[in-house]
């Protein structure tokens, strides 16, 4: 499974660092991948990699005040979100799923089949 952590209330201008934690199989040979999803939307896709050869998309959507990195040694990755504004409102999600050799870029969301909890991110104005 996926443990999320880091959301929460943040005011405008303020940093989040959402956390992603695997627990029970490591992110080798895996595709992982953050999604957010706004109210009343379909879930989106921000960024993903593949672990084993560093292969990473990133969506144009992605402020670049939204950086992700990864602790090997602890199987968790991490959405740093600074500056975070009123439209960064948003449940978020990671995800992964063994990759075959494939292309993160090529997964759509229905093929990843471990799912964190979603975390909720609230910006006050």
């Amino acid at each position: 499974q996926l443990v999320e952590s880091g959301g929460g209330l943040v005011e405008a201008g303020g940093s989040l660092r959402l956390s992603c934690a695997a627990s029970g199989f490591t992110f080798d040979d895996h595709a992982i991948a953050w999604f957010r999803q706004f109210p009343g939307k379909k879930r989106e896709e921000l960024y993903c990699k593949n672990v084993r050869d560093g292969r990473t998309w990133i969506d144009t959507s992605v402020p670049g005040r939204f950086a992700v990195s990864m602790n090997n040694a602890k199987d968790t990755m991490y959405l740093q979100m600074n500056n975070v504004q009123p439209g960064d409102a948003a449940v978020y999600y990671c995800a992964a799923e063994w990759d075959e050799g494939y292309s993160c870029h090529s997964f759509y969301d229905y093929d990843y089949k471990t799912w964190g909890q979603g975390t909720q991110v609230t910006v006050s104005s």
